[in-house]
Formats: C-alpha cells, structure tokens, sequence
C-alpha cells in the first residue's frame, strides 16, 4: 500500500505542478534521450558502414590494390611529410597485365581477382535523350560478383566479349529510365563520351550511399572503347580481390602484395610502390570516430543524469518541507520511519522513472526522424531502453536517499508544530 501510495503522489505532483516537474526531470530526460540518440545513431551508422558502405565500396571480404591507398593513413593530415606524399604521387600505375599476374598467381583458396576503371560523364541515348553525371564503369567480369551487382533485365557481358572488348553495356536502374522512360532498353545503343555501346542489361536498383544514387553507372567491359587505352601496358584504378572466408582477407591480402611485388621485382626490405588495403582498414577512420563517440558518451550521459539527481533531490526537499505537518501526522497516528522514507523514496524513484521513460520516448522519436530522413538503419535496442529506465531508476534512488532520512528522521512533535 505504501509503495503505490508513494507512485499516487509522486504522479499527483507532475499533474499539478507541471513547470516543477517539467524543470525537475528535463536533467534524467535529457540524460536519457542523449543514450538512446547516440547508442542508436552510432550503432545504426557502424551497421551501415560496414555491410552495405563497405560492401558498395569494394565488396564484402575483399583486399583492394590500388595506386595510392585508399584509407586514411596516406592523408597528410595523419602526419604524412611532404617526402612521402611526393613518393606516393611517382608511384607507377597498375596495368592491365598485372590484372593476370595477380589473378594466376595468388594461391590463397577460393580467390576472385578483378579489375575496376572509369569515368564520369554525360550519355546520350539513340532517341536523343541524355543522362548527365553517368559513372562510367570499365570492369573484368569478376567484379559483377565480387559487388554483388545483380542484372535485372537483360544480361551482364561474357568472358569472351570482355576479352575481345566489346562495346556492350549494362545501365544502372536510374540510367535506363531517364534515356529509354518505359521503352524496352536491350538493344539500344547509348554513348559515353562519344564512344557508342549496346545495352544489353540494366542492373536492379542499388539505392543511395551518403546521398549519392548508385543507379547511374554505365558498366562496361575493361577493354572496351571505354578507355582510350585498353592494351596490357595501359593503367587501372583498382585490382580486386576477394575471398569467400572473412578470416582469409588478411593472408590474401599479403598473397596479392608479395605476387605484386615479385611481379615488379622489388627486394625485400624496399617499399611497395602500391597499397593494399582491405575493408577493415578502409574503414578504421570510422573505428576511431565510433570509440571517440562511446568512450565520451558515459561521461555527457553522467553529467546530465548527475545534474538531474541533484534538482530531484532538491525539488523533494522542498517537497518534504511543505508536507511536514502532514509527515508529523502520520508518525503520531502510527507510521514507522522506514514508512516515511519508502514513501519519498518510492515519490523521488517514480519522479525519476517517469523522466526516464520521457528521455526514451524523446530519443526514440528523434531516431525515427534520422532513419526516415537519412539512409541510415537506425534502429532501438531493447537492451538500450531498458539500460535508460534503469538508469532513471538509480538516479532516483540516488536523489531520494537524503530526503527520505531527512523525512523519516523528522520528530512528530516538532512537525506537527511547523508553520
């Protein structure tokens, strides 16, 4: 009876004196909501960035060659001299051959090589139609399945008309439909830079990364007309590799390197004239973001729920000081002293709880707001809400402890005589 009867006022008092209430929970809401927001975003964006931004990017469980790396290690903010950016920029360019060599010599099980080029531009259908800002993609066929690209009309080119060059394409989803509309878009002819290809498949919609739309490709055979250049010695942006087995990406990664650096005849000791990266390096910026971001969050959400603690506790002071003559009438008709301190306990715990469960709701409207508005899955944890409302209940418990020992404490005499 005592317990809910502590609930009954301590809901009472919201009811009645809102701006106190609203002044004395914004400390836990605002603790609260800041946990479920940035738990949930973080997580959400840690989630995206390593299935679906890394998986766009080069693929899942893939080591990527390229000129210069791709991961923040070569950026001069990370402290590169000037020396090694120069000896970054003469580095000679990865060649067609070289998309051979890896792929003969690389003996780590299961591995895919492929390479990657292009350009962006702007494509001209038959019917006079235009699609500007087309990437224009140059592959071997490998990299339809080392991206997971899926044709969903038509079909993805051949061994033998990538090994011939064909001038054949495959159009991403936004691609087909600005330069054909409704039309049946298989057979056609489009160009890139005034270099003429046949369609003959669009791939299914891929969506959008950070904004930007990856339905407007044009994806051509690596020794088509795409390149002005298509011969062994001509250059590539990327040699991918990849393997079916995550715990593989690091021997292949090491695989595709010494191949590389025997092909090119470097001796041991001397630096590779090239990076290979792989997806967890690519993105070990965001690593270092996200454990920024949790390391502080404890601190942030403690000094809001700490401030809100202290104006619980004080509002239940001055609760208890109001309703002294009351707290002496019940100990003269009978009430025990742990009555009256589970009484402003249980007032002070719900007070706090009721923040809590605010600062969830707040947070969790906040979080659908990102997940509509924004690519990112964000998404609430069950473990998540529950940590916040038990955090809104240790931090009424915390609050109340004082005020209830100064209640409890009270001498009925004295405060039946409190004016």
């Amino acid at each position: 009876m005592h317990f809910w009867e502590g609930v009954t006022l301590a809901l009472v008092q919201i009811r009645t004196e809102k701006l106190k209430s609203a002044f004395s929970l914004l400390g836990v809401v605002i603790g609260v909501m800041f946990l479920i927001l940035v738990v949930s975003v973080v997580e959400g964006m840690d989630r995206y960035i390593r299935e679906d931004f890394s998986s766009v990017l080069s693929g899942i469980n893939t080591a990527t060659v390229q000129r210069v790396s791709g991961t923040p290690i070569d950026l001069p903010i990370n402290g590169s001299s000037e020396a090694e950016l120069r000896e970054r920029n003469r580095r000679p360019q990865l060649l067609f051959e070289e998309i051979d060599v890896l792929r003969d010599g690389v003996s780590t099980p299961g591995a895919v090589v492929g390479g990657l080029s292009g350009y962006s531009g702007t494509v001209v259908a038959d019917n006079g139609n235009q699609a500007y800002g087309v990437q224009g993609i140059a592959v071997t066929p490998e990299v339809f399945d080392i991206r997971n690209w899926v044709v969903d009309e038509g079909r993805p080119f051949s061994p033998q008309e990538a090994d011939a060059g064909a001038a054949v394409a495959v159009l991403g989803k936004q691609t087909a439909e600005v330069l054909f509309g409704g039309t049946y878009p298989i057979g056609r002819t489009v160009r890139l830079r005034g270099r003429p290809f046949r369609v003959i498949g669009v791939l299914e919609e891929q969506g959008t990364v950070f904004g930007t739309s990856l339905d407007t490709w044009l994806i051509a055979p690596l020794r088509s007309p795409m390149l002005s250049r298509t011969g062994p010695r001509a250059s590539v942006y990327q040699i991918i590799g990849q393997v079916s087995d995550p715990l593989l990406v690091p021997d292949l990664a090491a695989d595709m390197e010494g191949v590389l650096r025997a092909h090119r005849g470097l001796r041991p000791g001397e630096a590779s004239d090239f990076a290979v990266d792989t997806a967890e390096e690519r993105i070990s910026i965001w690593d270092t973001i996200s454990r920024v971001l949790f390391t502080a969050l404890p601190a942030l959400v403690t000094i809001s729920l700490v401030v809100g603690s202290i104006v619980i506790m004080n509002i239940m002071l001055v609760s208890v000081m109001e309703r002294t003559r009351e707290i002496g009438v019940r100990k003269a008709l009978g009430a025990r002293r742990r009555d009256i301190l589970l009484q402003v306990l249980v007032e002070a715990t719900t007070l706090s709880i009721v923040g809590a469960v605010g600062g969830v709701a707040l947070g969790a409207g906040i979080v659908t707001l990102v997940a509509a508005v924004t690519p990112l899955p964000s998404a609430i944890r069950p473990l998540w809400v529950f940590v916040g409302v038990v955090l809104g209940l240790l931090v009424g418990i915390s609050a109340g402890v004082y005020p209830a020992l100064k209640a409890s404490a009270m001498n009925p005499v004295d405060a039946l005589r409190y004016e």
